[in-house]
């Protein structure tokens, strides 16, 4: 196998992996953290400004390509602030490089949807945040709902269950959603996204597994991950 790394630049406070390296294990990770504070704008600032530098820090290390974990850490600032902070990851490093919140976009575009329900760890102000986002991504948003959540790391407390229940009420309130997007990297999804899948008859994506999809197909992997939903056993490649 090949020695290819993906740096992985994470928002947490030390440099451990995020939940979701382990789908692709052919694969080396690192990552570096930026230290979100909290699940708000003050939260994430700090943060932002540590991106591009923990980038180009692991691309020291040896990364060949960089993931930028963290989904509202990413679209807070809206469309145009993302863009560029992704230009500029791209810029400081000279490597592939994609967002979560990139990756999202990515694998609804995959799926061919534009009509979807959104689900998401967040309180209202970072809610709104990722409506504007997706709207500026040429998504129409007929539902979204969040846990109300401020405190970093919460997030994983939450159960398959509780998110069930939350992707239940999003698909009560929009019933000709083609797809339930459920957005939060803390978030565990990787069974709780099957079994919605599976419940409502919609593909779903997941910021950490769209966003681990997203970045093995940077390195010509093709992402496939069987028995995860239509997302992750597509077999098509990456249009770039």
């Amino acid at each position: 196998m090949s020695t290819t790394i993906i740096g992985v630049v994470s928002p947490r406070s030390d440099n451990s992996l995020p939940d979701g390296a382990s789908m692709y294990p052919d694969v080396k990770f690192i990552a570096r953290g930026v230290g979100v504070k909290a699940l708000t704008p003050e939260g994430y600032d700090g943060a932002w400004d540590a991106i591009v530098p923990a980038a180009v820090a692991l691309a020291k290390q040896g990364a060949t390509a960089i993931l930028v974990h963290g989904a509202s850490l990413t679209f807070y600032r809206g469309h145009e602030a993302h863009e560029k902070l992704l230009a500029d990851v791209r810029a400081a490093t000279g490597l592939p490089a994609i967002t979560m919140s990139a990756a999202m976009v990515e694998g609804l575009r995959h799926l061919g949807v534009q009509k979807i329900g959104v689900c998401t760890a967040y309180a209202k102000e970072v809610n709104d945040r990722l409506r504007e986002f997706l709207a500026a991504s040429e998504f129409d948003v007929l539902a979204l709902e969040g846990f109300d959540i401020r405190e970093f790391g919460a997030a994983s407390k939450k159960s398959d269950e509780d998110i069930v229940e939350l992707a239940d009420k999003v698909r009560a309130e929009a019933p000709q959603a083609e797809s339930l997007l459920i957005s939060c990297g803390g978030l565990r999804t990787l069974e709780a996204g099957r079994r919605v899948e599976a419940r409502h008859g919609v593909p779903v994506v997941s910021s950490t597994e769209s966003a681990y999809w997203a970045a093995v197909r940077m390195i010509g992997e093709s992402g496939r991950y069987p028995g995860y939903g239509r997302l992750l056993e597509s077999r098509e490649p990456a249009a770039h």
